[in-house]
């Protein structure tokens, strides 16, 4: 059976990691290299699959026709330049080319909300962990203008910590993390506050600001956020418009009780929660949204959005 030829840049860090894994058991992609700078020759293995990572600039572009770029902040945008003079197309992990970066436009790959713009795509911007689990609890009450104009929504997020990346930091040791629970960034300055803020305005926001305060959880993966929003009127189905909006969405789970990370670690789904908050004046809403930051999150996202650049099942390799 042929399959496609597709290569990973930065294939050492979690998310790049999680991206061979799923390649090894996609039924149609083949992994052509994977590339790792400080692990240039090593071995590893990855799932059922071995893999001898290469210098990022001995990477053979010409042999991949989707190149996934998970390399940091900054560094990516040079690579995915690269990639695209080789004549690959590209799915890039980080924030380079995403909404609010400043880099050249590309479509957003948050796949439920922008399906239309990524077939066709030559670069597609795959969206931050935390957008990914606030935007898609968000969407529906954007587009449909339920959100009070100049209302702040509320966003307390917390992360397992693969979210930080996989680089050596004394605060990110299990000795440091175990048995904690911290804030940080705190005063609404998380880099992933303008990608959120842009894509809030192109689905509907009025003039309403994003409060966002992260926790660090002491897990190694998966996205808990509680996000209150002030809204115009109560419905007697508080979820209604979330079935409606997201029916048949393979990747989106509306669920009746609060989701738990042990409902989506390792799936590539995006479960939430829709509930009114009593005792209180305004009508707002309580979402409670939940995600595997790897998958979902970000290796998940990327393969879905590439099966939709080659014109492949959107859910292959991926685990529901």
């Amino acid at each position: 059976m042929h399959k496609v030829p597709v290569g990973v840049l930065g294939a050492s860090g979690y998310a790049g990691r999680e991206l061979c894994g799923l390649i090894a058991r996609h039924p149609k992609l083949e992994l052509a290299f994977a590339s790792a700078n400080e692990q240039r020759g090593q071995r590893a293995r990855i799932g059922a699959a071995e893999v001898t990572y290469v210098a990022t600039e001995d990477a053979p572009l010409n042999r991949a026709e989707v190149v996934f770029t998970a390399l940091p902040h900054g560094a990516s945008a040079l690579w995915v330049g690269n990639a695209r003079a080789s004549g690959a197309r590209v799915v890039d992990l980080s924030s380079d080319f995403r909404p609010g970066a400043g880099e050249a436009e590309a479509p957003y790959g948050l796949t439920e909300l922008m399906r239309a713009k990524i077939p066709g795509a030559a670069i597609v911007a795959n969206p931050g962990c935390y957008p990914t689990a606030i935007l898609v609890a968000l969407a529906p009450l954007l587009k449909a203008g339920s959100v009070v104009p100049g209302a702040t929504i509320n966003v307390s997020a917390a992360s397992g910590v693969t979210g930080a990346g996989y680089s050596a930091r004394p605060d990110l040791l299990f000795a440091e993390v175990a048995e904690d629970f911290r804030a940080y960034a705190v005063g609404n300055e998380h880099r992933h506050l303008a990608e959120m803020r842009a894509v809030a305005i192109e689905l509907g926001a009025k003039d309403n600001d994003i409060l966002f305060t992260p926790h660090l959880l002491p897990v190694a993966r998966g996205i808990l956020a509680t996000i209150t929003v002030p809204v115009n009127e109560f419905t007697d189905d508080p979820s209604a418009l979330w079935h409606e909006f997201y029916r048949g969405e393979p990747f989106i789970e509306i669920v009746d009780q609060p989701p738990s990370l042990r409902d989506v670690v390792r799936r590539n789904v995006v479960r939430l929660s829709v509930t009114k908050a009593a005792n209180v004046r305004q009508p707002t809403l309580i979402i409670i949204s939940a995600i595997d930051n790897l998958m979902k999150g970000a290796a998940g996202q990327a393969l879905q959005n590439a099966n939709l650049l080659l014109g492949l099942n959107e859910q292959a390799g991926l685990p529901a």
